[in-house]
């Protein structure tokens, strides 16, 4: 769905939506796909990658606040399609910050000696739940997945160095879908109203996110003994361009060390983090032994940092 489709639906420009967003295209599943068919095919890419059968892995854990239904959860689903039934499976939603929440759970888990390997998936169909007169939020959203295994390796070659995560409810209508929920249920004035739709108010999530995510950026790298210098790789939730880059100038880490694909698919919310990984592995740019920080933020409101070794 690239800017020039919407010029078609709505009143707005490439232009516009360039300069405000740093998005030029995003991707949407097709009718009749669902969140669990996106998140299968990024499973089976990460196995096939690590040469591992679905049957290897311990534990599923997807982020997504898109499921296939209210439940069962949409990782029972997946690993159902994988030929992994029996195998622990379950779903997180916490919006955005879904694979910042994920990875320090999994590695807990493998840490821990519950589970040897863990899969963690991102995924989004968000184009079910976008409001397509609201020109300030549908033009943000994409779907997609991605997905990443945890394992366990030698205390001494731990990647995982710190995280920090942290939530405030205070005012979940900054950016929620208000009803469908035990809060709201399903009304048919509700539907006429299309509050089954994401609600956001943009310039307080801009102000929140730059925040945030400098924040927690800074007490992550404090708290495994590094400074943005040891950094090679900064991999950022790609919400928008613009946090994006204020966060970035506020930490004074150079441009050339994001990983930003923003432009191609949107706000992929849970799924972002994991398919700029991915693309950014594919590329051959990150190798053993790189700093990475991830850090996102999302409805919640909710935020948080990770700063990992980097070992394939």
């Amino acid at each position: 769905m690239s800017n020039a489709d919407f010029e078609k639906i709505l009143e707005t420009s490439d232009e516009w939506i360039h300069s405000r967003t740093g998005m030029r295209e995003r991707r949407y599943a097709a009718d009749g796909q669902a969140s669990s068919d996106l998140a299968t095919e990024a499973a089976r890419h990460a196995l096939e990658r690590a040469g591992l059968a679905a049957t290897d892995i311990d534990c599923y854990i997807v982020a997504t606040v898109t499921p296939d239904y209210q439940f069962p959860a949409t990782a029972c689903i997946v690993a159902a399609n994988l030929g992994a039934v029996g195998k622990a499976a379950f779903d997180i939603e916490i919006a955005c910050s879904g694979f910042i929440y994920e990875l320090p759970m999994a590695a807990s888990f493998v840490r821990s000696g519950v589970f040897r390997r863990v899969m963690i998936i991102g995924v989004e169909t968000l184009s079910r739940i976008m409001n397509f007169d609201d020109r300030s939020t549908c033009i943000l959203f994409g779907d997609g997945a991605g997905a990443a295994i945890v394992e366990r390796t030698p205390v001494e070659s731990d990647c995982f160095l710190a995280c920090e995560l942290g939530a405030d409810g205070k005012n979940p209508e900054l950016l929620y879908v208000e009803a469908g929920g035990s809060r709201h249920p399903m009304t048919a004035e509700k539907l006429a109203h299309k509050k089954d739709k994401v609600e956001m108010s943009g310039r307080e999530i801009f102000k929140y996110a730059v925040t945030k995510m400098v924040e927690t950026s800074r007490n992550v790298l404090d708290a495994a003994g590094l400074t943005l210098g040891d950094v090679d790789w900064m991999i950022p939730h790609q919400a928008n361009l613009r946090i994006i880059e204020a966060a970035a100038k506020r930490l004074e880490v150079a441009r050339e060390r994001i990983v930003v694909n923003i432009e191609r698919y949107g706000n992929t919310s849970s799924a972002s983090i994991p398919i700029a990984l991915s693309e950014t592995i594919e590329r051959g740019r990150i190798r053993d032994g790189d700093v990475i920080l991830f850090t996102g933020f999302g409805g919640g409101l909710s935020w948080g940092s990770i700063a990992w070794r980097w070992s394939a």
